[in-house]
């Protein structure tokens, strides 16, 4: 039955399996072939201290994701925790800075995908019809997005251990690409830190796990092993490809490229080898799959807050058919293919991640106020991916901070004002 005023309900159907796969198609293709150039440039040769502290912070926050998940299975991910936990106010920090945070991400997917496919005319135009078809695709309802997710996954995997593997064999005792020389201006623990903060971007797929917690069978138990797998799969691949650019390439050739791993083909066999296209193809896959759970994960967020009325309450609509929230996905694609038209892919990196921050900041709150009967883990788990966000997300490039801050800002004060009307 239906609680009154929320809508109708989405269908339980995914297994273990299928959300582990959509974790991992997020994780990769959300920062394994656009996050490393950002980094090296702030971190330098420190590049793999940025990617320890990132992975550090992020698995704490999937410790506390899991188990309020496993408390809380329903759509919404730390937007309903932290509702429940700690009010609505902080609930909708929460939701809106993974809406705002996620929604930069889906547009940084979808032109990630043009840049290796299509001449720079083009890039633009391609970027917004990707978005129209991902978000046709998720429209057809949850299965086929899973479906489709472990289809791509499968391909990008392939694709990147062949890259990593012939790279490492043929290259391994080579000079590096820019000489071993460190990056202008990069280092310290300033530097450690700004790299980390836009590692964390490549992290934050888990999240669409937990955002699916009404869709998934048996969540109290298939929400935490999603994430934990999802997470354990990814970060010894990131810390892998990390380490073979930085040896291969170097910190300087690996930040001056907005394109590391086809960088690191293209030193393999030049730029027109059948290496070179192994890696775009992988780079656009991955895109692709990221992109495909980005659009779900952001439109179930964004379903819970229009049933709690902190969003207009018509995208709460369930699509009576393929029971997917299909207004929220619709007005979802047509924020982001504003957003293809009118930024660029590196400029967005930034902004994603102090959303996301905010947003694991939150979860972390929120699972320090869970009790030992719900607790999985110890509490100072969620001690240290409070800090750990608190500090990221303060150490973002000062533009993405600010514009992060406003936007940010501008939503809670539009909240208060909505509900002072309502009042």
């Amino acid at each position: 039955m239906t609680t009154p005023g929320q809508g109708a309900a989405l269908a339980r159907r995914l297994t273990t399996g299928d959300a582990v796969f959509i974790g991992v198609g997020s994780m990769v293709g959300a920062g394994l072939f656009t996050a490393f150039s950002p980094a090296a440039a702030a971190a330098g040769s420190l590049l793999l201290v940025s990617l320890g502290i990132a992975a550090v912070i992020a698995f704490c926050n999937a410790t506390s994701s899991a188990q309020l998940a496993a408390q809380y299975p329903t759509s919404g991910g730390t937007y309903v925790y932290g509702r429940e936990r700690l009010g609505p106010r902080w609930g909708f920090v929460a939701g809106w800075g993974f809406v705002i945070g996620k929604t930069a991400s889906c547009a940084a997917m979808a032109l990630a995908i043009a840049v290796y496919v299509a001449p720079p005319a083009w890039q633009r135009p391609l970027a917004a019809a990707v978005v129209a078809a991902i978000v046709a695709v998720n429209y057809r309802g949850i299965t086929r997005t899973a479906a489709l997710t472990r289809i791509l996954v499968i391909i990008v995997l392939a694709l990147l251990v062949t890259v990593l593997i012939v790279s490492a064999v043929r290259l391994w005792g080579a000079t590096p690409l820019d000489g071993g020389e460190p990056t202008p201006g990069a280092g310290g623990w300033a530097g450690v830190l700004q790299g980390a903060a836009l590692l964390f971007f490549a992290f934050a797929g888990y999240a669409r796990v937990a955002t699916l917690g009404e869709e998934v069978l048996d969540p109290a138990r298939t929400i935490p092993r999603a994430i934990v797998l999802s997470f354990a799969v990814v970060v010894p691949l990131y810390a892998v490809t990390a380490g073979i650019l930085l040896h291969v390439l170097g910190p300087g050739a690996t930040a001056s490229t907005a394109a590391p791993v086809h960088q690191l083909a293209v030193m393999v066999q030049g730029p027109d080898g059948w290496l070179p296209w192994v890696a775009s193809a992988a780079a656009t896959v991955a895109a692709l799959g990221a992109l495909l759970a980005l659009v779900a994960g952001v439109g179930r967020t964004t379903l819970a807050m229009a049933r709690a009325g902190d969003l207009p309450r018509a995208l709460s609509a369930v699509h009576p058919r393929f029971h997917v929230p299909h207004r929220a996905e619709l007005a979802l694609g047509a924020v982001v293919v504003v957003l293809v038209l009118l930024t660029d892919l590196r400029g967005v990196i930034g902004f994603s991640s102090f959303g996301v921050l905010t947003y694991y900041g939150v979860a972390n709150a929120s699972a320090l106020t869970q009790d030992r009967q719900h607790r999985r883990y110890p509490r100072a788990l969620a001690l240290a991916g409070l800090a750990g966000c608190v500090v990221l997300a303060l150490a973002v490039p000062t533009g993405s901070l600010a514009t992060g801050a406003v936007v940010l800002a501008i939503g809670v004060i539009g909240r208060f004002v909505v509900v002072r009307r309502r009042g």
